[in-house]
């Protein structure tokens, strides 16, 4: 069979696994947000943290929570790996302490649901930190993006009313009706399709070459079907999803990118099912499914281009690529899990095509939207449909509404204070880095210095570790050494600031649509759940990314896909 058949068959597949669990999943989803009913394990954790799962909350309160939490997350995460010399199965396997700029660095990392790693898993982090802090953060937040996106339905849904639901239980139900019982069910095939799950010490294996190489053990499995389920991406081994014990063979890998897509798409249903129409959801999964399959179809076409012997003779552009898996599947992950705010790689992003890189690149840059993070993804796409019946209103001249909601002064604000944030972290930091030029003894080291390309890739390190980071995806291009203290410093910023400021309007964008009073349907009103709007609303989100991002793409991989 050929590579571009085996490639497109894979994504027939795909598609074909998305179709099937659609339905099912947007309905349990929409029934586990609206249920009034606490499990036994659910009224004992908020006996323990003194919440009342039956208290409504407006914006403010609900916001507080989300922060708190994560601040508290936050501050586990960091003095768990600081103490990590002392704890169980770590001081023994040769693990100290993590330092305190990269400690923090990864404490942000996996509270904004990021995972970026400036770290060699397998030979910084211990089974007590991968378990109790890591594994626990992919869980924990990716149930925080799916509450915010719940809330802010909840507006949509809602009216004369500032009140979004409970955070708490918000949070609790997410992880315990939704992510672990699929993690669980997960983790088995993973086990029984070859990958590890113990809590092993190092071993020395055999080479062919000759000589040992020393590979750790540890719970991988478990963590590796929420790092995909959760939209995280952080690899217990530093390749990643490109590690035989993290993805043993093309089977699961293309369960991991169905794990990586099940949840977003799924969501849109969940979201058709709460406003009280599902064509509305469809109209935004419609959205989602095209700029997906778009970047994954031109993806694979640039990695099969065969220009020069080289790539003639290979079939393809075969550099960064796991052969167990091929181009067409790598190029499925890559589209896959640059559009979601996942960061699981099963290739190196780098060693890709000029052009294939910048795809890449651009599918975090797109907000990751399409269909994007675990509950990010929805309220990313939502605001960017405020944007888009706002745009349809100025061209007929008339006031925009969007599922009965007017989209008045304020909310346009709020959503263009959303759209806003990213693109001010991603090219102010990149900006700052590249023109920083500073002595070997100073704190500020490792701006410009850390680059190890010159040219346009070397710019592109730069552009996709910011972008990476502020868009809270995790995956980065080789090349580029980020364990420093200006990029740990820095990216951990950009990774808190781009995770939680667009929380801050999303659920002040609830609250004021929750508020309003429902606009009656007429002749002149927008269908938002047809064709058209789909498509305004497609071409609205890679407009505005154009506008915003052209020069800098311009600057790195367009210029190295010509050169």
């Amino acid at each position: 069979m050929s590579p571009v058949l085996s490639g497109v068959l894979q994504l027939i597949a795909l598609i074909a696994a998305l179709v099937l669990v659609y339905r099912p999943l947007g309905d349990y989803m929409a029934a586990v947000y609206t249920s009034d009913k606490h499990l036994r394990g659910e009224k004992l954790l908020y006996r323990l943290i003194g919440a009342d799962p039956s208290a409504e909350m407006r914006w403010p309160a609900y916001l507080r929570g989300v922060l708190a939490f994560s601040a508290m997350s936050l501050l586990f995460l960091y003095l768990l790996q600081r103490a990590q010399g002392v704890l169980p199965h770590s001081l023994s396997l040769g693990f100290h302490a993590i330092s305190p700029d990269q400690a923090f660095n990864t404490a942000a990392s996996f509270v904004a649901n990021t995972n970026w790693q400036s770290y060699s898993g397998e030979q910084s982090m211990g089974h007590a930190v991968q378990t109790l802090g890591l594994a626990v953060q992919n869980f924990v937040s990716a149930a925080v993006g799916m509450a915010v996106a719940v809330a802010l339905v909840r507006g949509f849904a809602r009216s004369r009313t500032g009140e979004l639901g409970n955070f708490w239980a918000d949070l609790v139900r997410g992880t315990i009706r939704i992510l672990i019982p699929i993690s669980v069910i997960g983790a088995l095939i993973l086990v029984a399709c070859g990958s590890i799950q113990n809590f092993s010490g190092i071993h020395g294996i055999g080479q062919l070459a000759g000589g040992t190489q020393q590979v750790n053990g540890g719970a991988v499995a478990s963590q590796e079907v929420i790092k995909e389920l959760g939209t995280n991406g952080g690899g217990y081994f530093n390749a990643n999803s490109a590690h035989p014990f993290e993805n043993p063979n093309a089977f699961t890998n293309l369960f991991e990118i169905f794990l990586i897509l099940v949840i977003p798409f799924a969501l849109t249903r969940t979201f058709g099912k709460l406003v009280g129409n599902v064509k509305q959801g469809y109209a935004i999964l419609a959205a989602m499914g095209v700029i997906w399959l778009g970047f994954t179809v031109l993806m694979m076409w640039t990695e099969f281009a065969h220009h020069g012997a080289a790539l003639q003779a290979a079939g393809g552009a075969l550099e960064g690529k796991e052969q167990r898996f091929g181009i067409g599947a790598t190029s499925i992950f890559a589209t896959s899990t640059t559009l979601t705010s996942t960061g699981a790689v099963d290739g190196f992003h780098s060693s890709f095509t000029g052009f294939g890189g910048g795809i890449a690149m651009l599918g975090m840059m797109l907000g990751e939207i399409a269909p994007g993070g675990v509950g990010s993804g929805i309220y990313g796409m939502l605001v960017m449909a405020v944007i888009a019946v706002f745009i349809a209103g100025l061209m007929v001249g008339r006031t925009p509404e969007y599922l009965g909601k007017k989209i008045g002064t304020r909310e346009i604000k709020l959503a263009a204070c959303y759209i806003l944030i990213t693109p001010t972290l991603v090219l102010g930091f990149t900006a700052v880095s590249m023109v920083m030029h500073t002595p070997p003894n100073s704190i500020l080291n490792g701006a410009a210095n850390s680059v190890n390309d010159s040219g346009a890739h070397g710019f592109s390190e730069v552009l996709y570790a910011y972008t990476s980071g502020a868009n809270n995806n995790g995956s980065a291009f080789a090349g580029l050494n980020a364990n420093t203290q200006w990029y740990n410093t820095t990216i951990g910023l950009a990774m808190l600031l781009g995770r939680f400021l667009p929380m801050v309007f999303v659920l002040a964008l609830a609250g004021s649509l929750a508020e309003q009073k429902p606009v009656p349907e007429t002749a002149g009103t927008l269908r938002t759940e047809k064709p058209l709007f789909a498509g305004l609303l497609v071409g609205a989100i890679i407009i505005i990314t154009g506008l915003t991002y052209f020069p800098a793409l311009a600057l790195g991989p367009m210029a190295e896909g010509l050169s």
